[in-house]
C-alpha cells in the first residue's frame, strides 16, 4: 500500500440533457442518469446507486483483505447493500446502509472466525466510515460439502 494521503480524481462531462460522462486516468468511461425516483429514465448509473455501489465494493474488498491476511480460506462472498435516502431537517441524505452478506466457506471453517472477519471489514471499510449513516450487517456462513 502506499503513505497516505491518497488522492482520486474523475472528471465529468455533461449537456443540458443527456447522459454525464464520468472518466478518470486509465478508467473505462461511465455513463451517469438521474435514478427514476428523481424523475431520470432508469437503467443507468446514479450518483446514488454508485455510492451504495461503493458501500457494497468497499466492503468485499476489504475482507478480501482481511481474509488473505487471516489466512481464511473462503470461495465465494456476496453482498447485497441497501441504502436508505430519506428527507430530513430540509435535506435529503443516507440515513442507513444495509449489507445482507453470503460467505461459503470449506467445510470445517470454524464460522464464528468466519463471521468475525466479515463483521471486521464491514467496520473498517473506509467508505462507509466516510458516511454518516448508520450501519446494518447480516451474515450468513456457508459452509462447502466435502
Amino acid at each position: 500500500m502506499h503513505p497516505y494521503p491518497h488522492r482520486y480524481q474523475v472528471r465529468v462531462g455533461a449537456t443540458a440533457d443527456g447522459e454525464v460522462q464520468l472518466t478518470g486516468d486509465g478508467l473505462p468511461e461511465l455513463a451517469s442518469m438521474p435514478p427514476p425516483e428523481f424523475d431520470g429514465p432508469g437503467g443507468y448509473w446514479s450518483p446514488e446507486t454508485l455510492l451504495v455501489a461503493a458501500v457494497a465494493d468497499c466492503f468485499v474488498l476489504s475482507f478480501r483483505s482481511i481474509a488473505k491476511a487471516s489466512r481464511l480460506d473462503w470461495s465465494e462472498l456476496t453482498a447485497e447493500v441497501h441504502g436508505l435516502l430519506e428527507r430530513s431537517d430540509g435535506v435529503a441524505r443516507f440515513t442507513r446502509f444495509e449489507t445482507q452478506a453470503r460467505l461459503v466457506v470449506p467445510a470445517g471453517t470454524d464460522p464464528a472466525r468466519a463471521r468475525m472477519l466479515v463483521e471486521k471489514a464491514e467496520k473498517i471499510c473506509l467508505i462507509s466510515n466516510s458516511l454518516s449513516g448508520t450501519r446494518h450487517l447480516e451474515c450468513e456462513v456457508i459452509e462447502e460439502k466435502s
